[in-house]
């Protein structure tokens, strides 16, 4: 037997299915066809796979034991053939910009027809991903492998917490966004004495060191002000803002994440890093890319 002539496409969708007739209508080909495959899959093994009952399809314990490795197999020819580009990209000189609502793209992809002019060989992928504790704790610990660059807020506790390194470009005030229907939408700017009697969302102690300061401040000298503590920058934190009728701290460029939140600037100090996130290790490539956005922002500062 020949383990290339094994089909574990047509193995694996009959037994997720526990049907022919719609494993058949998933793969575009005739049910027919398909028992064909899968009776000779078992004569050429010379095992049952199946069990067929008026009822469907089960696996035995024979189907059920490949099932599993067929399932490993074909996740690691995915991986591999995912490597192998990834390993073609970066020879075409690629950054792979990582981008969610939370950390979005916009920021680089302004800049890049002036960082192009510095380094007019580098192009750009969107690497779009879900913004969730997990993904985002090893997305940053891991930046280099799939994901080169986030744009994003940090300071230096964060930057220690997350295992990267970061690259400030703006300090961006801190506002505070509401549900279109709060009160406070109306308002196109906020004073302090305008959240008196509001509860504002602000992320736990030790996540950042500029955010700890805030939350001091406004406890000591805004105790009107009722503090809520939230554990992630998600869009569950801003369907919560929505639905409770909150505050919730964010900065300027979140105004898109969420259609039914409004993000008013307020009359404070408050403001936090903002910029790309990176590893402590760049290659050779992201830092001759980071030192060209060093000098486009130092030069649009000028």
């Amino acid at each position: 037997m020949n383990i290339n002539n094994i089909n574990f496409t047509s193995f694996i969708r009959v037994a997720e299915a526990g049907s022919f007739n719609k494993a058949a209508e998933d793969l575009y080909i005739t049910s027919t066809a398909l028992i064909k495959q899968i009776n000779l899959l078992e004569s050429d093994l010379g095992v049952r796979l199946f069990d067929r009952t008026h009822r469907g399809l089960t696996l035995t314990k024979a189907g059920e034991s490949l099932y599993k490795d067929a399932r490993y197999i074909t996740d690691y020819c995915r991986e591999a053939v995912e490597r192998a580009k990834n390993a073609e990209l970066e020879q075409e000189q690629l950054i792979r910009i990582g981008t969610s609502p939370i950390t979005p793209a916009q920021l680089l992809t302004d800049l890049w027809p002036q960082i192009h002019k510095h380094c007019s060989d580098i192009s750009f992928q969107l690497v779009p991903f879900e913004n969730t504790p997990e993904n985002a704790r090893e997305i940053l610990k891991n930046l280099g492998d799939k994901i080169d660059v986030v744009a994003g807020i940090f300071d230096e506790t964060m930057l220690k917490l997350r295992e990267c390194d970061g690259f400030e470009i703006s300090k961006e005030p801190i506002c505070v966004a509401v549900s279109i229907y709060h009160p406070l939408a109306q308002r196109e700017k906020l004073t302090v004495e305008d959240l008196y009697g509001e509860t504002l969302m602000i992320m736990h102690r030790g996540w950042s060191r500029q955010m700890d300061e805030i939350r001091d401040d406004l406890t000591a000298h805004h105790p009107k002000i009722a503090l809520e503590t939230f554990d992630f920058y998600n869009m569950e934190a801003f369907n919560q803002c929505e639905r409770e009728k909150k505050g919730l701290l964010v900065i300027g460029k979140w105004s898109c994440v969420h259609p039914m939140i409004k993000v008013i600037p307020v009359e404070w100090d408050y403001a936090i890093p903002f910029g790309i996130l990176h590893s402590p290790t760049p290659t050779k490539m992201l830092s001759r890319f980071l030192s060209a956005v060093r000098q486009v922002t130092s030069e649009n500062r000028s």
